[in-house]
């Protein structure tokens, strides 16, 4: 017994004894692996001066600068369509013509009565002149006391009788001739003519069709011409962008037909109503109306064409300048003191604005430094204040930027690239 008592004893001790060494070797590579200091891998850019211009952009369709949609203003059957989708045409050229008989007959009706009422006017008017003649010589008899007062008033009233008659004639040919005037337009606007000098660009009717007058209703929409002269892109900036540009910005215009040419263009109107797409969705877009006068044209512009724009909204010269990656926003919070409140312990956490800061490689260890920021372009971001050139800044990686380096991180510069001055 006594035997098998040592041999459950020296079991136990050699157990525990190598349980006592695997912990002990354990703890020395934690301490070791701890102690042994991080090296995250990095790239770098040096800072130089660069021209800098700021952008914005935007989509949207090719669009001439004037166009006309023509609708008729009577209704009638179309007898005449001397044109054709994409014909040219001149100011004041025949477009269409509708049938007008009604509008031909109801002016021979109004002149027959016209003439009726100019003839009936001449009655009136000797009628007049005879009454008012007589009138005149029994107001001469009555002062000589040669006719009674009741002859007098007999005649002033057959007088002023005569005088209504031929002022209600005289009215009678003023509206003739204002219902005459008024068939006369509507017989003129069976016939439209060109309003400017353009391109068909959109034809919906045939000769023989039926149309409907814009009078009491939106009418028959006909055609459009179009001034292909005078054309603009009408594209949507986004509500933080439009602040940006201004009238008279400078642009490139990219026509996704015509691929192989940007096309210059001017900003000249901004529009000052918001157009929403999603309301009261999480997708909800704000954006405004630009339109962009283009200065170059080509003559494979046709309107509705998709295009995008870079609106040039400002350039800044020989600027310092870093790549944008490279700027990152930290935000630090440091915990107060502790502050006791009677049996309670309350901890208060305040937190800083984030800055905007770039990591500066100087001995193989990044040093965290605060900037100032202006515009930036595609690839680089102003910096006004903050840096002096020089200086080599972290690139990448992206996750090394926004969570990895701290101040005072050991680096190890994989590829340093050197871009010239712009």
């Amino acid at each position: 017994m006594s035997n098998n008592g040592k041999k459950k004893s020296k079991k136990k001790i050699i157990i525990f004894g190598g349980l006592g060494l695997l912990v002990l070797i354990l703890i020395i590579i934690a301490l070791s692996s701890a102690s042994k200091e991080e090296i995250i891998s990095v790239t770098t850019e040096k800072v130089e001066r660069r021209n800098i211009t700021q952008k914005v952009a935007a989509t949207g369709k090719i669009q001439p600068e004037f166009k006309v949609v023509i609708t008729p203003e009577v209704t009638g059957e179309i007898i005449e369509l001397p044109v054709k989708e994409g014909d040219r045409v001149k100011k004041g050229q025949l477009l269409i013509r509708i049938k007008g008989d009604q509008y031909k007959a109801q002016k021979e009706r109004l002149e027959a009565s016209l003439q009726s009422a100019n003839a009936n006017l001449k009655i009136r008017d000797a009628e007049l002149k005879r009454i008012e003649s007589e009138y005149k010589r029994v107001k001469e008899l009555h002062e000589k006391k040669l006719v009674s007062d009741s002859e007098l008033e007999t005649m002033q009233a057959n007088y002023l009788s005569a005088k209504a008659s031929y002022e209600s004639a005289a009215s009678m040919i003023t509206q003739s001739e204002a219902q005459l005037r008024e068939v006369l337009e509507i017989l003129y606007k069976t016939t439209i003519y060109s309003p400017l000098d353009g391109v068909i660009t959109n034809l919906k009717v045939e000769v023989g069709e039926r149309v409907l007058g814009s009078n009491f209703t939106q009418g028959t929409e006909l055609m459009t011409v179009s001034d292909l002269n005078n054309i603009e892109a009408v594209v949507e900036v986004d509500e933080n962008d439009v602040v940006l540009v201004s009238v008279g910005d400078t642009a490139e215009v990219k026509v996704d037909a015509i691929r192989d040419k940007p096309i210059k263009g001017v900003v000249t109107q901004i529009g000052n109503s918001a157009k929403t797409k999603g309301f009261g969705t999480q997708e909800e877009v704000v954006n405004f109306e630009v339109r962009i006068k283009l200065i170059e044209l080509d003559d494979r512009l046709r309107p509705g064409m998709s295009c995008t724009s870079e609106i040039s909204t400002e350039t800044v010269e020989n600027v310092l300048s870093v790549p944008i990656q490279s700027v990152t926003a930290r935000t630090d919070v440091k915990r107060e003191d502790r502050q006791e409140d009677g049996p309670n312990v309350k901890l208060s956490n305040s937190k800083k604005e984030p800055d905007e800061i770039v990591f500066v490689i100087e001995n193989s260890t990044a040093k965290t430094v605060k900037v100032k920021t202006g515009i930036s372009d595609d690839n680089y971001l102003e910096i006004k204040s903050g840096l002096n050139g020089g200086e080599e800044v972290v690139t990448g990686s992206y996750r090394a930027i926004s969570n990895d380096l701290k101040d005072g991180s050991k680096v190890r510069v994989e590829e340093k690239r050197k871009t010239s001055s712009k």
